[in-house]
């Protein structure tokens, strides 16, 4: 049986890990502490303080917001 591929969001973080030294856990309680800012805001504040790229901040902070929407 075929290991299924991941997709979405969830396929940066292997490289994100890597990139940026921590485990994604890290990077969700990151994005938790500025939850209440808009989806954009969560993505500028993590390329501003933590130097990352737009494309593994963006992935993050959708992953972030699927699994805390409510």
């Amino acid at each position: 049986m075929a290991e299924k591929k991941v997709m979405g969001p969830a396929s940066y973080f292997p490289s994100i890990e890597k990139k940026y030294g921590q485990p994604i856990e890290h990077w969700m309680k990151e994005l938790k502490k500025v939850s209440k800012l808009a989806h954009m805001e969560q993505v500028a504040h993590l390329k501003d303080k933590f130097e990352m790229g737009h494309g593994h901040a963006n992935a993050l902070v959708a992953y972030f917001r699927s699994k805390n929407a409510g």
